[in-house]
């Protein structure tokens, strides 16, 4: 696996731009899994604000250049209303459900705002800080429960998934009986080519839950998220009961999808990198930058930031037309060279890493402060209590998900 990166494969700017006539393809498959696509290189370069085709056979826009993509995303004549028929949708069923259930990630002010407002006080660093030996503990054991399986063993649900999901459940007060439920609800929800009855289903099965706990939490409120969220705004009227549920679904979906991913990919990228391995391995301190340097090097939520422009927009010289879908592309920003020098290049010591993986402007990740802290103690453990761990399969027999929402690992064997 090591295909080469983007720094390493020079794309002359003088090359003809693709026929306009014909907007090329998108999504745009990575080459390498710890990279953006190479075809964001000539679109920086020759097309920084362009036309393509999704999947749904709409066009819209694609931004590809980090002064841009954050420009774009903080400007308040774009829109992320998902109800908006140019809507960007990259998956057969996804405006369709998101219509209807209304996640607050694809919602405007002031409704996204009410919605930010009620959970930002939950994610605070001082917070998810507070969280660190709970988390610590669960990682402990769940690398424990790996180590006692027969290796090779798949390091997806043994471990990334177990240790994202695990986090999530916790914060929130969810029982983590079955880790592989949740990890099923969102392998269909997060396909693009789930249609709208099979996202329905299976998001369904996951608001039962849900709704189970509430109703319990009614009667027996502790201290958890889901208790906060029912006592201090389901109480009192500030939110409905589906409202709740939609919140509490893209929470978990998001959280844990996301998390799971980068704790795969990171490991991955540490295993074909022993020098990487051995300098965290010789520094511990250094693991804040490294996770950050992987957040911004993976960029897997790339096409994540789906937006319309409610008004005429000019970009780059581009005007993108009122009513037009326009993508951000977090992983093209986040490999900008005008931004990044030698943005292939790994680098737990880069100055100024200021990158996007988590989005930009109002929209940002809230969650991005528990993320960090579930990156460093699962991969820092990891690093520290298993030296030996190795890939159990060749390079090429390691399948990438590239057909979901977030860009991640199917499976990993590994043993040690």
């Amino acid at each position: 696996m090591n295909p080469p990166t983007p720094s390493s494969v020079p794309v002359p700017v003088s090359a003809p731009a693709p026929d306009a006539s014909r907007p090329r393809d998108f999504p745009i498959r990575r080459g390498c899994p710890f990279s953006a696509p190479e075809e964001y290189t000539r679109l920086r370069a020759l097309e920084p604000v362009a036309r393509v085709t999704l999947p749904t056979g709409r066009e819209a826009w694609v931004v590809s250049r980090y002064e841009d993509v954050r420009e774009l995303l903080a400007d308040p004549r774009i829109s992320a209303d998902i109800r908006r028929p140019n809507f960007p949708a990259l998956g057969e069923g996804e405006q369709e459900i998101g219509a209807r259930l209304r996640p607050f990630i694809r919602t405007d002010a002031p409704e996204h705002t009410r919605y930010r407002r009620m959970l930002l006080p939950e994610f605070t660093v001082r917070r998810i800080r507070a969280m660190r030996p709970a988390v610590q503990t669960i990682v402990d054991g769940l690398l424990d429960s790996m180590l006692a399986a027969e290796a090779p063993v798949d390091f997806v649900p043994l471990y990334a998934n177990a240790v994202s999901t695990s986090v999530i459940c916790e914060l929130l007060g969810i029982p983590a009986e079955n880790l592989e439920f949740f990890r099923d609800v969102t392998r269909i929800s997060g396909s693009r080519h789930s249609s709208a009855e099979q996202v329905a289903e299976a998001l369904g099965g996951l608001f039962a839950l849900i709704s189970d706990l509430v109703a319990q939490r009614q009667e027996q409120p502790g201290d958890d998220l889901l208790s906060r969220l029912v006592v201090g705004h389901l109480r009192t009227g500030d939110i409905t009961l589906p409202e709740l549920l939609s919140t509490v679904g893209i929470t978990i979906n998001a959280g844990r999808e996301t998390s799971t991913n980068m704790i795969a990919l990171s490991t991955l990228l540490l295993l074909q990198r022993p020098d990487l391995m051995e300098e965290l391995r010789a520094d511990p301190s250094l693991m804040p930058a490294a996770v950050n340097e992987f957040l911004r090097v993976m960029s897997i939520a790339d096409s994540i930031p789906l937006r319309v422009a409610a008004q005429d927009i000019e970009i780059s010289g581009t005007v993108i037309p009122a009513d037009d879908g326009v993508i951000a592309l977090l992983a093209g920003a986040d490999h900008d060279p005008e931004q990044f020098p030698d943005p292939g290049r790994i680098d737990f010591r880069r100055p100024d890493n200021h990158h996007v993986a988590f989005g930009y402007g109002v929209h940002q990740c809230i969650g991005q402060h528990l993320a960090r802290l579930e990156l460093e103690v699962a991969l820092e453990t990891l690093i520290r209590r298993v030296p030996t761990l190795r890939l159990a399969v060749p390079d090429e027999e390691i399948d990438f998900k590239h057909d979901s929402a977030t860009f991640g690992i199917e499976r990993l064997p590994v043993t040690w």
